[in-house]
């Protein structure tokens, strides 16, 4: 493979957040024909890296409670093998954890990290997701906290997008909450929000890229559909966050923070101040022997 041929090909203005389209060349990956994937279901099966839900749920159903509300019974392996006729939703989680799937996180986001750094430098916290849905299966509107190169290997699916700042869709508050305490309780679902959406129309070959926090929806069409997703944090991704969480204390206090974003200057500020006192935090529960989320490391923990 050569650089003037990559098998994945971002937008040559990539700007890191605006939502834009993708394209790429891995349909006839090894590790994402339905054979491999069935192989896969059973090893993260065992250590509880699948979710699935069934085809009944909505883009309206809670996206956290969607495997409560509409369980699908059967096995990974079941669902897999036998996804166009098992009107089921199934997330292969966190590939990376399987030394095979590794390999692949690694190399699709190698390829494309020198264009990112150009814009967003920091990459890590890497992670695969896999997703095999059965036809008409829709995945429930909700946010995410990574960067997302989101690419369509079989069948074809209707990804609705929203951009990530649009707080009609996803309130100020929402975002606090989701980053402050990972609830999506506040993301909810309005079937007027289609108008607003962008909509990608995916096929093999096809994709799109979603800045952290973009709302988004995604129906199946008539066939079965494998997607993959490679997604990963930024040093602007992780800033981001830890603003969102300031300002979630903030309002616990009894006060009202200005909108992230509504001044660099004083963004700049608050997060150098935030960094080193979570950067003492953590200090501090390592030598009490406490675990510590370290979203700064190179892969995301399964």
């Amino acid at each position: 493979m050569s650089a003037a041929d990559p098998r994945v090909k971002l937008d040559p203005a990539f700007d890191p957040w605006k939502i834009q389209a993708v394209t790429h060349r891995l349909g006839d990956h090894p590790l994402l024909q339905i054979d491999a994937l069935v192989e896969l279901g059973k090893r993260l099966a065992a250590r509880r890296l699948v979710r699935t839900h069934s085809a009944d749920a909505t883009a309206g159903t809670s996206f956290a409670d969607a495997p409560k509300l509409h369980p699908n019974p059967k096995s990974a392996e079941e669902t897999l093998a036998g996804i166009a006729q098992a009107r089921a939703w199934m997330s292969l989680l966190n590939v990376q954890a399987d030394p095979t799937y590794r390999g692949l996180v690694d190399e699709v986001l190698d390829e494309v990290r020198p264009q990112i750094d150009a814009r967003d430098p920091g990459m890590c916290y890497r992670a695969g997701w896999i997703f095999v849905s059965s036809p008409g299966a829709v995945t429930p509107f909700h946010i995410d906290h990574e960067h997302n190169v989101i690419l369509q290997i079989l069948g074809t699916k209707r990804l609705y997008t929203w951009d990530p700042f649009d707080r009609e869709v996803v309130p100020e508050r929402a975002q606090e909450r989701f980053h402050d305490q990972h609830s999506r309780d506040e993301v909810l679902w309005n079937e007027a929000f289609r108008a607003r959406a962008r909509v990608f129309e995916l096929a093999p070959g096809m994709g799109g890229y979603m800045p952290s926090t973009t709302p988004h929806m995604v129906e199946n069409g008539p066939g079965p559909s494998i997607t993959v997703s490679f997604t990963y944090y930024t040093d602007a991704t992780r800033r981001r966050e830890l603003l969102y969480r300031g300002n979630a204390r903030l309002r616990r206090l009894g006060l009202t923070p200005r909108p992230v974003g509504s001044s660099p200057v004083r963004d700049r500020a608050v997060a150098a101040a935030l960094t080193s006192l979570t950067t003492a935090k953590s200090a501090v529960r390592r030598a009490l022997g406490k675990t510590v989320r370290d979203s700064g490391v190179a892969y995301a923990p399964a």
